[in-house]
């Protein structure tokens, strides 16, 4: 597992792509060949689980939160991700992300979130974000991105509108204080 995998993104202000504005990114697997990241802090406003759930014909056993699916990216916004807590693993389909986080990509999952099995904690996403070889790098250079290690409200929590003010605040940065143009040292 590369170094930024499992990692946090954080946007700055300037990042000069209006898909990426205050996004908050959890990077699920970086190479040199590619980089794919979930973006944490954008609801679908008319989308939630349970109505995703019932489009994709899985049966619920149990009554669901009404959480939003997050937008995860621009790229194959038909695909369904979920990030979820390492209480479940399945052969093949499970990609460990980090310490007690794996993402998943298949209806098995969803299935048993369906069901009140594990994953435990769980977070669906529709689309990821993606860079090709060397251009995350590149961006990170140019100080489009602040790196920073997960948390689980950033992940699991439902407070999307904060999510980028708060993942800075865990870094101990006033989100106030960031310019759109950043400097080296």
């Amino acid at each position: 597992m590369d170094a930024l995998t499992g990692k946090i993104l954080i946007a700055m202000p300037g990042i000069g792509d209006p898909r990426f504005n205050r996004s908050v990114i959890l990077l699920c697997g970086h190479s040199d060949e590619y980089a794919m990241g979930l973006v944490l802090n954008k609801p679908m406003d008319d989308l939630i689980l349970p109505d995703l759930l019932t489009q994709l014909g899985i049966e619920q056993d149990i009554t669901l939160p009404e959480t939003f699916v997050l937008d995860g990216g621009p790229v194959a916004s038909d695909r369904g991700f979920v990030v979820h807590s390492g209480d479940y693993f399945s052969d093949g389909a499970t990609m460990d992300v980090g310490d007690d986080l794996c993402m998943t990509a298949t209806h098995d999952v969803l299935k048993s979130i369906a069901s009140g099995g594990a994953p435990h904690r769980a977070t669906m996403a529709l689309g990821y974000a993606g860079w090709g070889a060397g251009q995350l790098e590149y961006e990170l250079a140019e100080n489009a991105w602040i790196v920073t290690d997960p948390h689980a409200d950033i992940i699991y929590g439902l407070e999307h509108k904060r999510k980028w003010e708060r993942t800075l605040e865990l870094m101990g940065v006033n989100p106030a204080h960031l310019h759109a143009a950043g400097g080296t040292a």
